[in-house]
């Protein structure tokens, strides 16, 4: 039978309480244990306050990169980079230093040097303990990348996506391709990197040398499947034939590694007019592979100029397809007959009107300010320089008219007075405006040979392209998008780069579709933002007598409903070594 008491203890002049248990052994009542609480005045301010106040707290950022390792930890990628890139069990190994600069570019992007500062306030310090300040410098970082070199980067991601297909069965009925470019400052004299070239940059930084990366993106769960990093001079058109075979490949790899044949009609490609070729197409042609892609109004004036208000336009009348209509036609293009569909959007209508508007107006006022300047100096009030030659006022107004349609819409006259000055004289034809908005305006005309389905699912297939270049612009996204910083000038950091870039946009990826399956509608960005105000706050307190170590009480933050049903769907937990 045992017994407790509170004891009171003096010591020192000083009287201190313990808890003890007491016990019969050996005829005699002895105690087994006691709890020390401490001054009489402590216990008080215990009972009043909760307890004693901790010295001081630590924040951690718990949600968003515990649901990336988890997520990392699943896709193996530690083991499938080890596999290729082994070395003694001493430290981080190849595969952890990439797996830490995948999430560290899905959460907060940063340099190689603040690397450590970064890790060390993430739930990462304890899941990855053998990670020091001296391990994650940014010369280990690149003595252990090094490792990853020749093809090794994409041999890497392609033995890591064909178990992310396998395992989540992921669909890949509908594939998104594209291609984009990143500027960067590496410098124009820099002879050891050959895949930065000066070429036609999409965020218009001509006069910097840029990289092309070329992306194949299914739309379940808008996951990165294949992609590739080359010179950025190179025709979209031209680099297009390359990838798809590099794809076919993929695909034949993956189809031996599920069982599951993927050749057409199981799979389709959707892409943009960009990779539009005779050559492409008969590519495509002679792989079976089906397509979804557009054509340039142009290219097809028949049918550009057919009336918005034709009665051949029948209405899709399914959701988000409100305000389409289309008809199809069948034609010979790039040597085959194809099917066609002309489509109306009122949306885009409406969007495309807007901005004509906005040229018009600015072409209106620099064709002003040009007019002005002509009138002036043959009224005399500009009598300095030489007078503008016709061909320079020619080249300056058409200049001014590049923008698409404006040359049609905006007539200029140049005439020459009785005392040879120049004279500039615009109008806004009416007539051709009215044509514009009754025939271009609002109109796609999408090729395909899906003949076997209806408008609007060949519509629906088409705008699925939005998938792909949402990813391109989250990687461009200068808050946290994957891609910037770069700070490498040789093409195996670069190649390397673009390997834990694409990862990081995996990651990101395989959450998100687990969220999207439980039915939660949030954006990307909303998701990430919620799981990024998820932290864990260590309290450290003052040890008590004995004890060796600070007593530490782990706690989250509060979460919003929004944020409980986040770590319920994604699994994760308050625990040391949760995986």
């Amino acid at each position: 039978m045992q017994m407790e008491r509170l004891e009171a203890k003096k010591i020192n002049n000083n009287i201190y309480y313990y808890y003890s248990s007491w016990a019969w052994k050996d005829g005699k009542c002895r105690r087994v244990w006691q709890k020390y609480l401490g001054k009489p005045e402590n216990i008080l301010r215990a009972v009043e306050a909760g307890g004693a106040s901790p010295l001081y707290a630590e924040v951690f950022q718990w949600g968003l990169p515990l649901a990336l390792w988890k997520e990392s930890q699943i896709a193996d990628i530690i083991s499938n980079t080890d596999l290729f890139s082994p070395k003694r069990k001493q430290g981080l190994t190849t595969g952890e230093y990439l797996s830490i600069a995948a999430i560290n570019r899905a959460m907060s992007p940063n340099s190689k040097r603040s690397m450590w500062e970064w890790f060390s306030q993430t739930i990462l310090l304890r899941l990855l303990p053998h990670a020091t300040s001296n391990s994650l410098t940014s010369q280990r970082f690149w003595d252990h990348m090094d490792r990853i070199d020749g093809d090794k980067p994409l041999e890497i991601w392609q033995t890591i996506l064909k178990g992310v297909v396998k395992r989540e069965e992921i669909d890949l009925s509908s594939v998104s391709y594209d291609g984009t470019n990143f500027y960067t400052f590496i410098d124009t004299f820099n002879t050891r990197c050959q895949i930065a070239k000066r070429g036609k940059n999409k965020q218009g930084r001509t006069n910097l040398r840029q990289i092309s990366y070329a992306l194949f993106c299914c739309a379940d769960g808008h996951l990165p499947l294949y992609y590739d990093i080359y010179e950025g001079n190179r025709n979209d058109a031209k680099q297009f034939p390359l990838m798809l075979k590099k794809f076919q490949n993929l695909l034949e790899d993956i189809s031996k590694e599920t069982g599951t044949p993927y050749k057409s009609p199981q799979v389709t490609l959707i892409f943009d007019k960009g990779n539009n070729s005779a050559d492409n197409f008969s590519l495509l042609d002679s792989q079976e592979l089906s397509y979804v892609g557009s054509v340039k109004l142009e290219e097809h004036k028949e049918l550009a100029g057919i009336s918005n208000h034709d009665k051949r336009f029948s209405p899709c009348n399914e959701e988000k397809l409100e305000s389409t209509k289309a008809f199809r036609v069948k034609k010979r293009v790039y040597g085959k007959e194809r099917v066609l569909v002309v489509t109306y959007n009122q949306n885009l209508f409406n969007t495309q009107y807007l901005t004509i508007q906005n040229d018009i107006a600015k072409a209106m006022e620099k064709l002003s300010i040009k007019q002005r300047q002509l009138e002036d100096r043959a009224n005399g009030l500009i009598k300095g320089g030489k007078a503008p030659t016709k061909d320079l006022i020619e080249r300056q107004y058409k200049k001014i008219l590049s923008r698409q349609y404006m040359k049609n819409i905006i007539k200029v006259s140049l005439q020459e007075n009785r005392a040879g000055n120049l004279l500039l004289d615009y109008s806004i034809d009416s007539d051709a405006f009215t044509e514009l908005m009754d025939t271009y305006l609002g109109k796609n005309i999408i090729i395909t040979d899906r003949e076997d389905w209806d408008n609007s699912r060949i519509v629906k297939a088409y705008r699925s392209q939005f998938i792909i270049e949402n990813v391109f612009k989250e990687m461009k996204d200068r808050d946290n998008g994957s891609w910037w910083p770069l700070h490498h000038w040789t093409d195996s950091k670069i190649r390397v780069h673009a390997l834990y870039c694409t990862i990081a946009l995996l990651l990101r990826a395989l959450m998100y579709r687990k969220v999207r399956l439980q039915r939660v509608n949030v954006s990307m960005k909303r998701f990430m933002t919620e799981l990024d105000g998820i932290r864990e706050v260590v309290n450290i307190y003052k040890p008590k007598r004995g004890q060796k170590k600070q007593p530490q009480q782990t706690v989250l933050t509060k979460t919003s409903p929004l944020q409980q049903q986040l770590i319920e769907i994604l699994n994760i937990r308050m625990e040391e070594n949760p995986f």
